[in-house]
This record gives C-alpha cells, structure tokens and sequence, in this order.
C-alpha cells in the first residue's frame, strides 16, 4: 500500500496542482498562473453610487410660493458620472422670527426636517430646465397663518439606491408673510401712443385681509409669431410661445399703467403682480391673469396744420399758378399727404396728387381764371391710415390781369 496521502481538502489540492505544474511554467508567469487558480473568494457586495451633495440650493418667496432652485448633481461623491437623473428629496423646518433687536441666524440645516415631496427620478425632468431644478412649495393656509413672519428653512438630498442618500444640501431660508391674492382682472386698451393696461387693487390674503400695496410691478413679453396652424381641437387649451420670460418693464404706485415702449404688428403678454412691504423685504404676489394683447395701427395721424394757399402771377410763358404749403407734422410714422381741391365751401374735395406727396407742398397749375378753389390737406401714416382734413384754405386767379387775387 502506497503511503501517498492525498487532502480531503479541495483547496489545499488545487493549490499543490497549481504548485506542480507551475514548476514547468516560467517565473515571471508564475504569479499570475497561481492568481488564477487561487480558490474563489466570497462574492463582494457592489456599493450603490451617491450623488454627490447639492450646494447652490436658493430659496424665495413669491406669491404665496416659496420657489426652490437649484443645480442637479451629475457625479458622485466618488467623481464618477451618473448615468441617469437621482430621486430628489425636499425637507423643510420653520423657524420662529429672532427676538426683538437681535440679529437673525445665519441658514443652517433644518434641526426637525419634514419630508414634504419627493421627485421621482423619472418625473426630474418635469422640474429640470437645463439641469436646473425649479420647484414650488405652495404655502398652506395654516402655514401662513402659524408662521408669518418666521423663516422657512429648506435642505435637499437625492439618492440612487434606498441604502444611502447623498449628504444635506445647503440650507436655504426664506423669511414668509401672507402674500395678497393675484390680481384676477387686469385688462389692455391699445391707443395711439401706448397700451393701456387696468386692474382692482387686491383686497385679501389667503388668510385675511390684504396690507397696504406699496406700489405695482408690470412684466411684459413678446410672442414669438407662428404661421397659422389648423384649427385645435375642440376645448384645447393652446399656450403661446414666448421669446423671452416675462420681463419687469416698470413700477406704478396706481392701479394703472400706459407701456409706450411696444410696436404695432408684434404680439405681447403681460402680466402684473402687486407688491406688499414688510419689515424686512418686500413681497410680490404670484402674477395676474395673463393678458394677450396684439397691437395694430389703425390710428390715423393728426390732420395738417397752418395751410397757406399763394398766388403766382404768369411770368412769360407760365401760367398763373396756386402754390400750397402747411406745417410738417410732428409724428414719426408719416408716410405722405394728400392733396383735396373743391370749389364749393365746406364740400368733399376732389383728390389732386397722383401719389403720397414726400413734402409739404403742392403746385396746382390746373387753374382756371376766375375761379375760386378750396383746399384741404390730409397727412398717411406708413400704415395707411389717413388723416381727418385740415382746416380749407382758398385762393383763384382774377380774370382781369392774372396777377392778383
């Protein structure tokens, strides 16, 4: 009987083989040789990737919003990129205002956060703008009626994994005060010289009678022109696309205000939000209802001034003519002037020039001796619309001599 003893142990007899057959191997492969016949270890767990920590998490009160802003993580703490948006997790704390002359508290972290939404990594991109994450947390009623005046401390956090979420974001506070309700009626009159825009002051709060409006902020933005598309369907609710977001173009202490910087043909929304003045900040409110409003010149332009009709006796060959001329007019969208003449006072006139005349003058030289003619003159803007007529002025050439009135 062979006294040869072979391990029960499978372990230990792979890594004899390995040693025996390693032996015909070169050194230099003889590590790698072993390394892969070593025996499998326990399998590892894979740790969940962690976004890394938000740290420009800013926060404003508007209207009766508090509006949450910030950038979303695109790398882990680890520096490596994630591969799709994190679930996103908004907390929130108030606390009381500081006591009377004592300075207020630096931000920190919510001490009692509660956990007040949280966003889906599938629904990021219904908050997300560029990889920028806008989020509104709509005040209840009991909030502001509990916690006017104190500060609404925000901390955000996102996760890949339910194991480990990301560390607390910056903090983010916002002091909070009852807003008045939007104003609900605001309306357009487009005039000559600018678009009128009125509304009623704002009477309530959501939770009881609206403070003093400290004054009116009005935001404008142009609609970008579309070619007309088929009909919608019926109750479809179609939004017009902006150029721009809305724009604050000026502040009024009344509740109305004329925008004299527009263009006829373009299209405009606007809106207005009333402004309310606390101890500490002054408080918009959410905006009015949006009014659409596409201004299109059918003003005509103020009829000329200061006609004089002149007589110019025949000189030689020349006949005796009437020379007319009048005021230019003062505004900026004159197109031309037209020319009327009629020989019975106070008639409608018949109209001379064969086109828009580019100065203010005209040489009649259709006249005949012995007759009396009427004048009046009309300005056109550029967009066509005609002036009432100007004051008649009157002038002929005598029979007699063809020099005198």
């Amino acid at each position: 009987m062979s006294d040869r003893r072979v391990s029960a142990h499978p372990a230990r007899n792979r890594f004899r083989r390995a040693i025996f057959l390693g032996s015909f191997l070169p050194f230099s492969l003889l590590p790698l040789f072993i390394a892969g016949c070593a025996a499998p270890g326990e399998p590892t767990e894979r740790k969940p990737p962690v976004p890394a920590a938000i740290t420009d998490l800013a926060a404003a009160q508007q209207g009766n919003d508090v509006i949450l802003s910030f950038t979303l993580p695109q790398e882990t703490v680890t520096r490596h990129p994630l591969k799709e948006a994190p679930e996103i997790e908004i907390y929130r704390d108030f606390l009381p205002p500081p006591a009377t002359g004592a300075p207020a508290p630096a931000p920190a972290s919510p001490r009692n956060p509660t956990l007040l939404f949280v966003i889906p990594s599938a629904m990021v991109g219904r908050y997300a703008v560029k990889n920028r994450v806008r989020y509104a947390d709509a005040l209840a009623p009991d909030d502001l009626a509990h916690h006017a005046g104190w500060t609404a401390i925000y901390g955000v956090r996102t996760r890949m994994s339910m194991k480990r979420s990301s560390a607390d974001s910056n903090p983010a506070a916002a002091r909070i005060y009852p807003a008045p309700d939007p104003i609900g009626d605001l309306n357009a009159e487009v005039t000559h010289h600018g678009i009128i825009l009125r509304w009623t002051p704002p009477q309530k709060t959501p939770v009881g009678p609206a403070p003093p409006v400290a004054g009116y902020r009005i935001y404008r933005s142009e609609v970008v022109a579309q070619a007309p598309a088929a009909a919608p369907p019926a109750g479809a609710v179609q939004t017009p696309k902006l150029k721009s977001p809305l724009a604050r173009i000026g502040d009024t202490p009344d509740n109305s205000f004329t925008d004299a910087q527009f263009e006829f043909g373009a299209t405009y929304m606007y809106s207005v939000r009333s402004l309310s003045q606390h101890e500490d900040l002054a408080l918009e409110s959410a905006d009015s209802n949006l009014v659409l409003v596409a201004p299109r010149d059918t003003f005509p332009p103020s009829a000329p001034q200061d006609l004089v009709v002149v007589l110019v006796p025949a000189q030689g060959p020349e006949p005796a003519r009437l020379d007319l001329s009048w005021a230019i007019s003062p505004e900026t969208d004159i197109a031309g002037y037209n020319v009327y003449r009629t020989e019975q006072p106070n008639a409608p006139g018949t109209h001379l020039n064969a086109g828009l005349l580019l100065t203010p003058a005209f040489r009649d030289m259709n006249v005949v001796p012995g007759h009396r003619y009427f004048y009046t003159v009309t300005s056109v803007d550029r967009a066509g619309n005609e002036s009432p007529a100007s004051t008649a002025a009157s002038g002929g050439v005598p029979v007699e001599s063809q020099t005198s009135p």
